[in-house]
């Protein structure tokens, strides 16, 4: 099953994965190179650190090609009038009057403090098919929300 991504998502997670394999990775294989130079390898904390290192790279590498592999780029639909994947959504929370603006991205790319939220989210869930002056409830970890759209974009 795919799994959506926005187009701005997507190229996010290629640049991040083109810089750790053409930059950060050869630093990392001269640092260990470096290391291993020094001597005995079996007590050289520096040639542990570099490997250690190293192995945390190629997972991170590995799990982003994963992520690449399982997107699926949707493309927002803009001239709809109910929240749906890519929109930007301006909303009142009814219990405290707090307005917040999130984008709805795919799981992949969400980021809360910076305003994006995942699809599969419960409160992303909530939004999809909804309109402007629709109320949204949903449950979080506190306890049950209750926001009110005031804009879609």
């Amino acid at each position: 099953m795919k799994i959506p991504i926005t187009r701005e998502g997507y190229e996010k997670l290629k640049k991040e994965r083109d810089y750790l394999v053409s930059k950060k990775r050869p630093e990392l294989i001269k640092a260990i190179e470096e290391a291993r130079a020094h001597g005995d390898i079996s007590e050289n904390a520096e040639y542990d650190a570099a490997k250690e290192e190293y192995q945390f790279l190629q997972r991170k590498i590995a799990e982003i090609e994963e992520m690449l592999e399982k997107s699926e780029v949707v493309e927002p639909d803009c001239s709809s009038s109910v929240c749906a994947f890519g929109s930007k959504v301006k909303l009142r929370n009814v219990d405290t009057d707090e307005v917040v603006l999130y984008k709805i991205v795919g799981p992949f790319e969400s980021d809360v403090k910076s305003g994006k939220i995942s699809v599969t989210s419960p409160l992303g869930r909530a939004l999809i098919g909804k309109g402007v002056g629709d109320e949204v409830r949903f449950s979080a970890p506190g306890g049950e929300k209750i926001y009110e759209i005031l804009a879609i974009e």
